[in-house]
């Protein structure tokens, strides 16, 4: 018998609820759960190609899916004959209904509606980077309504995950010897209103900072700018142990592509929120996910996507090919041709190459601190640079390494202290 493998398709989101899933079910032998993706039809694809993958590596055992995919499609993996069950999001979260659809002879396919559920799950689920970095859920689900996206419905509406809960496990996270946390979700920035209290991300920020001194970095994942308030700005720009490294969800650079995307904010307020940003902390890295060829994108709304590489110096770019999505208002709009959309990611990503090589060249002589990774001989510093050390460190030490120079896209540093 072989224990239990969990394949996580997607986002960090994801991963983190890959270890919680392996945890609850570490007892079940010849399991395969495969953690689906649904926010593009490549990744629906991916999660196709692994459940046949875990089919020919595990002949015997039982291949289940769950996610996104299976939440908003179950009909997809239904039809596949190497799957023995399906059950969704909701579902991820209740460990005695996860062993009994485990334990079940037939094929189950247990997939409620997501919107009915009111609060995250009672633990938190967390993943790690070796033992260097631990991604935090903090809050999970969607209320806004993109038009490219599908996810508000495999994730459900906004929930947030209670201060006291976050703290309590941020500090067994530091007792256990992480360095640095990152806090995650589908749209981190949206954390609190359904809250008793009412809190934001700025409160949960400062809580975490106050409740846990010992915690050296602190980082976020994804956020929408639009969402940023006075409070968690003056956290990004001021507060030391918040790190100088924020990803932005922009998707694009022109006014009317974000209006037709249902975004909330414009070119103008990206490239503002970004400049007073660096004017406060000059040592922000900026990264960003950007949309290549959403429909009805000429050339020149293209331009200014691109202009906005430059303009905003993204540094840390998720570039993403335009995918229609069944169910999403902007797969009935009209669409840019497959060659074109190809051509305009391949245009973004080196636009962000080049903005990254100028960032990093300007780092050169400098002394960072490094959060070693696993092997020992690199790690990413305050700004998620990855740099290389000239001698091994022990994984999860944060150590000081001066700059010494670029090769191959990556700084190259001998270690100081």
């Amino acid at each position: 018998m072989s224990q239990i493998e969990v394949i996580s398709m997607g986002c960090r989101l994801n991963l983190a609820e890959s270890n919680a899933l392996a945890e609850q079910l570490a007892d079940q032998d010849d399991v395969v759960i495969v953690n689906s993706c649904a926010v593009t039809n490549e990744a629906v694809r991916q999660t196709r190609q692994a459940i046949r993958q875990a089919r020919k590596r595990r002949p015997d055992a039982r291949i289940m899916v769950t996610g996104c995919a299976a939440q908003v499609e179950p009909e997809t993996f239904r039809n596949m004959p190497e799957v023995s069950a399906i059950f969704g999001n909701a579902e991820k979260q209740d460990p005695i209904l996860l062993n009994q659809i485990v334990k079940s002879p037939d094929r189950p396919v247990v997939v409620s509606d997501i919107m009915t559920l009111q609060q995250t799950a009672p633990h938190l689920v967390t993943a790690y980077s070796g033992k260097t970095r631990a991604f935090v859920e903090v809050q999970n689900g969607c209320d806004h309504r993109c038009t490219f996206c599908i996810i508000p419905f495999g994730r459900g509406n906004s929930r947030s995950v209670p201060a006291g809960s976050v703290v309590s496990h941020i500090r067994a996270l530091v007792d256990k010897g992480f360095k640095e946390v990152v806090l995650t979700g589908v749209d981190v920035t949206s954390y609190g209103p359904d809250l008793p209290g009412k809190d934001n991300l700025g409160l949960l920020v400062e809580r975490i900072l106050k409740l846990v001194p010992d915690l050296e970095r602190l980082r976020l994942s994804s956020i929408d700018g639009v969402e940023i308030d006075e409070r968690l700005f003056a956290l990004l720009t001021g507060e030391p142990r918040l790190m100088p490294h924020v990803h932005l969800s922009l998707q694009a650079g022109d006014n009317m592509i974000l209006k037709r995307m249902k975004r909330r904010h414009s070119r103008e307020m990206a490239i503002d929120l970004v400049a007073r940003m660096k004017a406060l902390r000059p040592e922000i890295a900026i990264g960003a996910d950007i949309i290549a060829g959403f429909p009805t994108e000429d050339d020149a709304m293209f331009q200014n996507s691109l202009d906005l590489v430059r303009q905003c110096q993204i540094v840390h770019g998720h570039i993403f090919p335009y995918s229609p999505k069944l169910g999403t208002p902007a797969a009935k709009m009209p669409q840019v041709p497959a060659a074109q959309i190809k051509a305009r990611a391949k245009a973004l990503r080196e636009a962000v190459a080049a903005e990254r090589s100028v960032w990093l060249g300007t780092l050169t002589g400098s002394v960072q601190k490094i959060a070693v990774e696993k092997g020992g001989r690199a790690g990413h510093a305050e700004n998620f640079a990855y740099v290389g050390l000239d001698r091994p460190m022990p994984e999860g030490s944060i150590v000081s390494a001066r700059m010494l120079e670029t090769k191959d896209g990556m700084l190259h540093a001998e270690v100081i202290a």
